[in-house]
């Protein structure tokens, strides 16, 4: 297996000469689931008193390798819900009640099992149990009156509030409001939608903790897709085109808010040592290896790769490596990969690895050949596509050129890191309730893991984050760039080219659970197995999907 130590070493001497601002870090790896109750009409945002009963609820996050079985957690009962849901929203009771299960320890295909350790700070639950409460609670307390406005529990202490900390208790609030105002921008009710949401920017902040912040942004969201539909003028989408902008820029450089976040949430680290290993379990007997990186960023994964190919050559004597060679594609910031060329280059020397870096431009996608890749007949190919496939989603013409020219190279293996969620439904409200839990996951991991870091936390979540949000909530058509679909939508595409899913095998597994015991909130990352595919998460909600593909 791999050697943290030698890599991080190594990658310490490649970089820390680069700039004085690398000089400053500490690299530790590489890379960096019958209430009787009358109801009165009030204001959207309620004012809920300290509680005064704790009800107690069992929160153990666990790591695991397990089947996905449906999902079902028994303390959530909606047999006695208000029968006058409204219907835009039958997709947050459905979510709800199937996205958890207490598993037993001894179910089939579990490896690890930790609790995942959680400080209170004032609150006694986690950033999903407040948005299920959240959500709970706009379910229990909503019902749709005509023309009227939203109606509400006229006692402020429904059973799942009970012994909530006030934090806790806003909180929960907060969300139920931010949902009812999106559902009245489903409905296209956009004052009613507007006076809600302008109850919850009182208590929501960019600076708050992980539920303020998470609904800051979606309030942002909301309100630039109000002022979309009414035809205000709004500046905030100029603003996030610059600010996609200055992503696609910072990806391609090893920034320090970029290091920060890699160095202390998980699921960066696991998704690229898993995926190295794959690629191991492909190629790494051959005496010449191609990768082919569909979006490259920095490049950092191949920093692992070239000391594992090192390492197995001396752990294994029929294993020689002559020549790895990696190509990188790409339509734009040609000046980017360069550099991140001239890392890897260093990064080769320093292991005396043979080693070649071409890079493939083309304007549109649907320009793409397979000519252009310099393919010799004795190298052994892996295609590399981490999150690059779904922003082709909205442009079904580039991704099936780029799946036709894939399919004529035939690679031994394609290795895709996705992101595991639903966010390409037509309908607003499903995309809303999907991203809402999706996001909330992230943030909470931010908050968990970089509590000591506020600065590149904060920077994190208004580089990258809120760039999804916004995509998903404020926009439609071609310019709702982020589409995310779950690993059974892309079964069904890769089927239309001829491909199977191939097992990952078991040192793809260790490895995922090895980078995980480096890690103080490694416990609170779930490993879970759909079919062949693995999916990495955070507290049970699936956020990424990794997966080989071969064709038949």
């Amino acid at each position: 297996m791999f050697n943290f130590d030698q890599v991080s070493n190594k990658f310490k001497e490649i970089n820390c000469s680069e700039s004085n601002e690398m000089n400053l870090l500490d690299f530790d790896f590489v890379s960096v689931d019958d209430w009787d109750f009358d109801v009165e009409e009030i204001e959207p945002l309620m004012s809920l008193t300290q509680p005064q009963k704790l009800v107690q609820r069992e929160n153990n996050c666990t790591t695991l390798i397990k089947s996905s079985a449906s999902r079902l957690d028994p303390m959530w009962d909606y047999s006695h819900q208000p029968s006058q849901l409204p219907s835009s929203f039958k997709i947050l009771k459905d979510y709800d009640t199937t996205r958890f299960i207490k598993r037993s320890k001894t179910e089939k295909n579990i490896i690890i099992s930790n609790e995942c350790i959680k400080e209170n700070n004032g609150s006694m639950l986690s950033t999903d149990e407040i948005l299920r409460l959240g959500a709970e609670k706009f379910i229990q307390s909503f019902t749709i009156r005509g023309d009227q406005e939203p109606y509400m529990f006229s006692h402020p202490f429904a059973s799942s509030f009970l012994g909530l900390p006030e934090e806790d208790t806003r909180n929960v609030a907060l969300v139920e409001n931010l949902l009812a105002s999106a559902e009245k921008v489903g409905q296209k009710q956009f004052d009613r939608a507007r006076r809600i949401l302008n109850e919850c920017d009182k208590l929501c902040s960019n600076t708050g903790n992980a539920i303020q912040r998470l609904v800051y942004y979606f309030s942002q969201a909301l309100h630039e897709r109000i002022d979309r539909e009414t035809g205000r003028d709004s500046s905030k989408g100029i603003e996030m085109k610059q600010l996609v902008q200055h992503i696609e820029h910072s990806l391609m450089n090893l920034n320090l808010t970029m290091i920060a976040a890699h160095q202390n949430i998980p699921l960066s680290q696991v998704t690229q040592f898993t995926a190295v290993q794959a690629i191991i379990d492909h190629v790494g007997e051959s005496k010449k290896v191609h990768i082919i990186d569909l979006k490259i960023g920095s490049g950092m994964q191949w920093t692992i790769l070239m000391q594992a190919l090192v390492t197995h050559q001396f752990e294994s004597e029929s294993s020689s490596i002559k020549h790895l060679k990696i190509t990188a594609l790409c339509t734009k910031l040609r000046h980017k990969i360069e550099e991140t060329r001239e890392r890897l280059m260093d990064f080769a020397t320093s292991l005396n690895l043979p080693f070649s870096f071409n890079i493939v431009m083309v304007k549109d996608m649907t320009e793409l050949k397979q000519e252009d890749f310099e393919i010799d007949d004795d190298e052994s190919i892996a295609i590399f596509a981490q999150y690059i496939l779904m922003w082709m989603l909205a442009r079904p013409d580039k991704l099936d050129s780029l799946m036709r020219v894939i399919k004529g190279i035939n690679p031994r293996a394609m290795i895709v890191i996705e992101v595991e969620a639903n966010h390409n439904s037509p309908v607003f409200v499903d995309r809303f309730v999907e991203a809402l839990f999706f996001y909330g996951a992230f943030f909470d991991s931010l908050e968990d893991c970089m509590k000591n870091d506020e600065r590149n936390r904060t920077a994190t979540e208004l580089e990258h984050l809120s760039q999804g949000i916004w995509s998903i909530v404020a926009t439609e058509g071609e310019e709702r760039t982020i589409r995310h679909v779950k690993v059974d939508v892309w079964r069904a595409f890769f089927a239309r080219y001829g491909m199977e899913e191939m097992e990952l095998s078991m040192s793809s597994l260790y490895q995922a659970n090895l980078v995980l015991k480096n890690f103080a909130c490694g416990s609170c990352c779930t490993l879970e197995m759909n079919k062949n595919c693995l999916l990495i998460g955070w507290k049970g909600t699936p956020l990424n999907s990794l997966s080989a593909w071969k064709f038949s």
